[in-house]
């Protein structure tokens, strides 16, 4: 029952046919999932704490940096430093403190996924990498917890429901996930900053229709969101019969290593005249040599500085896009990817002289170098942290992006 202070609160809810008391007190005893508080995560745990959906819980590991302000609207400039999991418990229950908020400090992994799905009626997908995603995906189907999965990408967003009763799962329409290197991550393809919002709001949306039974959800269909033409299609999914963890003859009987699983196509196998892209699951602030599967040549930003400083001769070779070039240069001879193949003779008339690679994390030069090499280039280094770390340890005017 819902008590006189919840009645006053949710009365504009009340008010609506289709949810009404009774939709409210699913809201209240409902317990859903979170996994990641970031972008995606921010916009979803507000709608969802304000709607008065009674237990929220968080996956998160996360703390915040300055570069998540201008999407993940959970937090503010006095929140920088602090653990994104502290920092979005006071601000949810400062919303509304009715409901209750649980924190899963770590990652989902693996070894404690089904563990925690297992608590919770629905789950909120909101994470920026593949390994996670097809984690979050089984975890759901072995689970028995509805996945209201969404991401997102520039300015493109997808939302669905997926592990519905009689529902595709996301290994239904993506049963192997991209070779690494092919899609990058927001660090390095940027995203608009209220798109995670419009889709994060989206996937609040679908989870309070699911958990009352309103409306038409989207088990069965994918949500395409294009923010620059801000359309919005509509495609029809179905469960695969074939599919190897919710089909009929299902061989993913557990849960996997997901890492392994998603570093399974070499990242130099593009198409035939494409250039890899960044690593989904970069980090900007590790080495690629982690990154990436075998390890490649490397220098320090420090080694970098006294090649500057001294009168040896070597080419710095900027793969960023042009745009990047213009917000911090720190010099070099400016080549992206995609143009690499077409401007090999540039780089190769620096035979016998030492090449190094950079970008703005290590990311993108670290496949570079690897590619590079499989060109018969033998003197190349990629610049460890790229142009964070210079800025970091070595020139602080040098803008941080």
């Amino acid at each position: 029952m819902l008590s006189p202070e919840e009645r006053t609160r949710y009365s504009r809810h009340l008010m609506l046919p289709q949810l009404g008391e009774k939709g409210q007190n699913r809201l209240k005893q409902a317990k859903v999932l979170v996994v990641g508080a970031g972008g995606l995560g921010s916009p979803a745990l507000i709608y969802l704490v304000a709607a008065g959906v009674g237990t929220v819980g968080i996956v998160d590991f996360d703390t915040v940096d300055e570069t998540n302000l201008h999407r993940q609207i959970l937090y503010g400039s006095s929140d920088v430093g602090k653990l994104k999991l502290d920092a979005a418990k006071g601000h949810l229950l400062d919303l509304n403190p009715l409901v209750q908020v649980r924190l899963h400090h770590g990652r989902l992994t693996s070894e404690n996924a089904l563990g925690i799905l297992e608590e919770y009626d629905l789950v909120l997908d909101g994470t920026d990498n593949f390994a996670t995603r097809y984690l979050v995906n089984d975890a759901s189907v072995l689970s028995k917890t509805p996945n209201v999965y969404a991401s997102i990408y520039r300015f493109d967003g997808q939302v669905s429901v997926f592990g519905a009763p009689d529902g595709p799962c996301y290994r239904c329409i993506f049963p192997e996930p991209p070779p690494p290197g092919t899609v990058p991550s927001c660090a390095e393809g940027g995203v608009l900053g209220v798109l995670p919002g419009v889709v994060g709001t989206l996937q609040a949306a679908e989870a309070i229709k699911y958990i009352i039974g309103m409306g038409e959800s989207l088990v069965g269909r994918l949500l395409l969101v294009d923010a620059l033409t801000m359309t919005f299609k509509n495609l029809v999914i179905k469960r695969d019969p074939e599919c190897v963890i919710c089909g009929e003859r299902p061989s993913v009987n557990g849960l996997i290593d997901y890492e392994v699983f998603c570093q399974g196509s070499s990242p130099i196998e593009a198409e035939s005249g494409d250039f890899p892209n960044p690593n989904p699951n970069a980090n900007p602030n590790r080495s690629d040599s982690m990154l990436y599967g075998p390890q490649v040549p490397s220098i320090t930003v420090h080694d970098l500085q006294r090649m500057k400083g001294s009168e040896e001769e070597f080419m710095l070779l900027d793969v960023r896009q042009p745009h990047e070039l213009s917000i911090a240069d720190i010099g070099g001879t400016l080549i992206p990817m995609e143009e690499l193949a077409e401007r090999l003779p540039e780089i190769t008339s620096f035979e016998g002289k030492d090449v190094v690679v950079m970008c703005r994390s290590g990311a993108r030069s670290a496949m570079a170098v690897q590619w590079l090499q499989s060109q018969g280039i033998d003197r190349v280094y990629n610049l460890e942290g790229g142009i964070i770390a210079w800025s970091q340890q070595v020139d602080s005017s040098v803008p941080m992006y």
